[in-house]
């Protein structure tokens, strides 16, 4: 069975979990190992000794996009003023 995965790996990433991704290039989805080998041995009740083997080779590399890494400016937008506009 071959499945193909988008690896991400982003050391300046915000949050632990972002730092290293893998995710199906069709759904954005996180693969859930133990359902592929379940489906694999045929879903019957059981316990399995399985031996997983996963070969890696690297397809296509694209760099980081830029849009990733620049914060983002919010214009401040002053409440009270607005309040005072809609009262008179």
């Amino acid at each position: 069975m071959t499945k193909h995965y988008i690896l991400s790996l982003n050391p300046n990433a915000k949050h632990d979990w972002d730092r290293c991704t893998l995710r199906d290039p069709l759904t954005a989805k996180r693969p859930e190992f133990a359902k592929l080998i379940s489906e694999a041995v045929g879903e019957k009740a059981g316990s399995y000794l399985v031996s997983v083997r996963i070969e890696i080779e690297v397809l296509e590399k694209a760099p980081i996009s830029q849009f990733e890494q620049l914060p983002l400016h919010l214009p401040e937008i002053s409440v009270h003023s607005q309040r005072q506009e809609l009262v008179a």
